[in-house]
């Protein structure tokens, strides 16, 4: 069995005393690929690094996450362009919208959320979508363009409508991760009325583990426990849930 971790920081400060010995748990245990999206300029490093240092698993992807978004938004993408005309990436990511912790940056946001969204369209990438409390101005910006990139809408924990509105709009994948174990988050539900060529799994490491290790630090290996959740609500043998989810990942990072 072979699975496909879509979104983990495992270029983090999180990991950095034990990041070898993860990634070999996590392949000897069959999660073989790890993509893993950018903050801001100042994650770049740690990011190229770990890329170069992994080359045979870990593939990085270039953007500008909404929570690093503030008055400095145009330098911030000033970077971020810099390095998609230097190197092809896996995808543009993370990108979105983050309302969350500070509303006061919506409008940078929703202008970097744009932007990066016409260079996915410009440079042919997919995109990993951020989406935290924004759910409606999100789609709003989505729905407003003609043409959209393929995405991921990453940490999908919406409803039903929700979903079904996102995959409406079409080259989408909901990203699947630990909530879908949560007791009382609801997404076991959506997750069972979606069919699977509509999923990505994802562990969003080192935050978001999954029960049975909620509160502890997310890792690699943990995609099993999220997998394992997703067949068993699905009805489905996790080969094949392995299977789908991974076309699923190259149809949006080899577009």
């Amino acid at each position: 069995m072979n699975l496909t971790d879509t979104h983990t920081h495992l270029y983090a400060q999180e990991f950095d005393a034990d990041r070898a010995h993860i990634i070999k748990k996590a392949f000897q245990n069959g999660v073989k690929r790890f993509y893993l999206p950018n903050v801001d300029s100042a994650s770049i490093t740690h990011l190229l690094e770990t890329e170069q240092t992994y080359a045979d698993c870990c593939f990085a992807m270039m953007g500008l996450h909404p929570c690093s978004v503030d008055e400095n938004v145009k330098e911030e993408l000033r970077v971020v362009k810099q390095w998609l005309d230097t190197r092809r990436f896996a995808a543009i990511g993370e990108i979105g919208l983050d309302l969350y912790w500070d509303k006061t940056h919506l409008e940078h946001q929703q202008l970097a959320f744009r932007t990066q969204l016409e260079w996915a369209l410009q440079y042919n990438y997919g995109i990993s979508i951020h989406c935290r409390e924004a759910f409606n101005e999100t789609y709003a910006i989505l729905k407003s363009f003609q043409t959209l990139p393929k995405l991921i809408f990453h940490c999908f924990s919406g409803n039903l409508a929700q979903a079904e509105n996102l995959l409406a709009l079409g080259p989408v994948k909901l990203g699947i991760g630990g909530v879908v174990t949560f007791k009382n988050a609801g997404l076991d539900k959506v997750v069972q009325a979606i069919d699977a060529t509509h999923l990505v799994l994802e562990t969003d490491a080192p935050y978001l583990a999954p029960v049975p290790h909620r509160g502890k630090r997310n890792e690699a290996i943990y995609l099993l426990d999220i997998a394992k959740k997703i067949a068993e609500l699905k009805q489905m043998d996790i080969n094949e849930l392995a299977r789908i989810t991974n076309a699923n990942a190259d149809f949006i990072f080899n577009p």
